[in-house]
């Protein structure tokens, strides 16, 4: 029995001699697999147990499991320890200087749509315009019924809504800040809205939020042909070259007359028949417009008979679309920064 406990008593000082040299965590790995791996030398010593004779067994028994506790209770702190100076010698190695002035580009790109919304602000700007802006959770009555479409309008079916339990409702275009501005600015007033707005709406050319920019300008003696010089200015300089135009006629519930605006194909210019961006048309939709109903008027406590106006709203989203050479709306909600890049870069 003798020889038993000596045989303990030597893989102890075994394992303590090479616990002091194991001076990385993967030594301590290896020494752990060694001493109580599935073929370690504290495990065979538990495997022998059973060909002792039954009185030997408790003594023997009881020595190897004092072994296997301290062998592992020096690794898990002699893992501590080697783990807590691991930690701080790749701390001080990767360690970064936040004091140090940044090398490369001194700032970030601004996201397509921020670009696109950034461009066209500053064309309306100046035009004469200033921004506003308005909530995104609104009420009813400024989302619908101010722009005239009371409750059971046909128009109300030509979008699907968000609407919360309490009556209020994710605003589905930027309009209803036309109201909120004269009611809060009064006329004569110019205003443009960009902002995000909501429908229930998702495929390659439509997303459940989007962004949109409303214009809005209320004066005496305003016609179709300001609203029509406003936009042809907008559209030349946010593509940087001279487009072909359209306007055709169209109905919204809040403009009397109405019209939509099309573009020349940036793409093709009309050549090719086969283009994926007008399916060949060779024109491209961009905004609807037309002069500020009297009903709307009243409802942002404007006189309609001293004064008239004229409204647009185009998507954002789609701008970006069109400028960069974007195949699929749904990429500028992904994150995929390379390809955004690569689309702004071409």
């Amino acid at each position: 029995m003798t020889s038993r406990i000596d045989e303990i008593q030597k893989v102890q000082e075994e394992f303590e001699k090479e616990l002091v040299s194991a001076s990385s965590l993967d030594d301590l790995s290896d020494l752990k697999t060694r001493f109580l791996g599935k073929k370690g030398k504290v495990t065979v010593l538990m495997k022998n147990l059973g060909k002792l004779d039954p009185e030997e067994r408790p003594v023997f028994g009881k020595e190897v499991n004092n072994l296997r506790k301290t062998v592992e209770n020096n690794i898990n702190r002699k893992y501590n320890s080697l783990y807590q100076k691991e930690m701080d010698l790749r701390e001080r190695q990767d360690r970064i200087d936040v004091t140090l002035p940044p090398r490369g580009k001194s700032c970030g790109g601004f996201h397509p749509v921020a670009q696109v919304t950034h461009e066209i602000i500053e064309i309306f700007s100046g035009l004469g315009f200033s921004v506003a802006l308005g909530p995104e959770i609104e009420e009813d009555f400024y989302n619908f019924e101010a722009l005239n479409i009371p409750k059971h309008h046909p128009a109300r079916d030509m979008q699907d809504t968000f609407y919360f339990n309490d009556g209020a409702l994710l605003r589905t275009h930027t309009s209803p800040v036309e109201v909120r501005a004269m009611r809060a600015l009064g006329a004569p007033l110019r205003v443009i809205v960009p902002g995000k707005v909501y429908r229930r709406d998702s495929d390659p050319t439509h997303s459940p939020m989007f962004h949109q920019l409303e214009g809005l300008l209320v004066d005496e003696d305003v016609s179709i042909a300001d609203l029509k010089g406003c936009l042809d200015v907008m559209i030349d300089k946010f593509f940087g070259k001279s487009l072909k135009k359209r306007y055709r006629a169209s109905y919204f519930p809040f403009t009397e007359p109405s019209l939509e605006l099309d573009i020349e194909c940036v793409a093709c210019s009309g050549n090719d028949k086969n283009c994926r961006i007008c399916k060949g048309s060779g024109w491209l939709e961009v905004s609807g417009l037309g002069m500020t109903h009297p009903h709307v008027l009243r409802a942002g406590n404007v006189d309609p008979e001293k004064y008239n106006g004229f409204a647009w709203g185009m998507g954002l989203d789609r701008m970006a679309q069109l400028k960069y050479g974007l195949n699929d709306l749904r990429v500028l909600f992904d994150g995929n920064v390379p390809y955004l890049l690569s689309g702004r870069n071409e």
